[in-house]
């Protein structure tokens, strides 16, 4: 690894998660800790990059991003980034996963409440991909707060209540833990927020990627589902649905649609969102998706 970094700027002193994460995972998961970098350092030049302080922070920063990019060669996870996004994606579901499951089965310790934080700073790092989808940005704020919530219970001697209730309360603030001050910082208070109308999750789908080991503080094997119940839901009358376009019923690739490896890659995206909305039984956005990923195979256009 390159040269350590320096003292961390004030002006930086919310990206200290994701930097201690990426410290974390430099030889548990190379990728996890590249992308964290890359968040940082991307977040960073946004919120200061012409004090002194800050560039030579962010220039120590950019050369420790370059020994790992080397360090890593071909990984496609690295120079494909459809690839590095489901890497990233399913790495931080799995931190999910496994807090949800321990949240549910009201086994509430110090070791779940980091992985649901952990799997909120993952979620963040999506952003050097393009904006966050919707799944996620509940999955974030969710983690988010249920890391505070119980974590405030937990510092109170209270019993945390089990699996999604209304948020309240500040974030969750790991740098301070234990120092015997307070643990929670305003910079994103979950006060703001609704009640998430989430169901039980519902992961049975996820893949990991090869070479991923369990995330820290994990047990290295992750159960298939919750065993919990999912949530009545309420699926949607056939005139919501989208209708088909009939000329993709009998779509045949045509000889002059040349696909790209680009179109490919977005073709997979659209299967994926189609296969999370089916998580949540949301047939609308499945279907949307599906039609854009047939229409994109079949006529190399979306």
């Amino acid at each position: 690894m390159a040269e350590a970094l320096p003292p961390l700027p004030a002006q930086f002193r919310s990206l200290q998660h994701h930097l201690r994460t990426a410290q974390e995972h430099e030889k548990r998961d190379p990728v996890v800790s590249y992308y964290c970098r890359l968040y940082s350092m991307q977040t960073g030049m946004k919120i200061d990059s012409k004090s002194p302080e800050c560039r030579k922070f962010l220039s120590k920063l950019m050369d420790q991003l370059e020994a790992l990019k080397k360090q890593l060669g071909d990984c496609e996870s690295i120079t494909q980034e459809i690839v590095g996004s489901a890497h990233v994606e399913n790495y931080a579901l799995k931190m999910f996963l496994y807090a949800d499951n321990e949240d549910r089965a009201g086994r509430f310790n110090k070791n779940m409440v980091k992985s649901f934080y952990t799997a909120s700073l993952l979620l963040d790092t999506l952003a050097v991909f393009g904006e966050l989808t919707e799944e996620n940005v509940q999955h974030r704020k969710y983690a988010r707060w249920k890391a505070t919530y119980i974590h405030n219970c937990l510092k109170n001697g209270e019993t945390p209540q089990a699996g999604p209730i209304g948020m309240e309360g500040e974030e969750y603030d790991e740098e301070n833990e234990g120092e015997g001050s307070s643990s929670f910082s305003n910079r994103e208070s979950p006060s703001a927020y609704q009640p998430p109308n989430i169901p039980t999750p519902n992961y049975t789908g996820i893949q990991i990627p090869p070479g991923a080991h369990a995330p820290a503080n994990t047990p290295a094997e992750v159960p298939h589902s919750t065993g919990v119940a999912s949530n009545a839901i309420a699926h949607p009358s056939p005139q919501n649905i989208p209708a088909v376009d009939p000329s993709l019923y009998n779509a045949k690739t045509q000889g002059d649609a040349r696909l790209t490896p680009e179109d490919f890659a977005r073709a997979q995206k659209f299967c994926k969102y189609a296969g999370s909305a089916l998580q949540y039984e949301d047939v609308n956005t499945a279907v949307q998706n599906l039609q854009k990923a047939l229409k994109l195979l079949t006529t190399g256009r979306e």
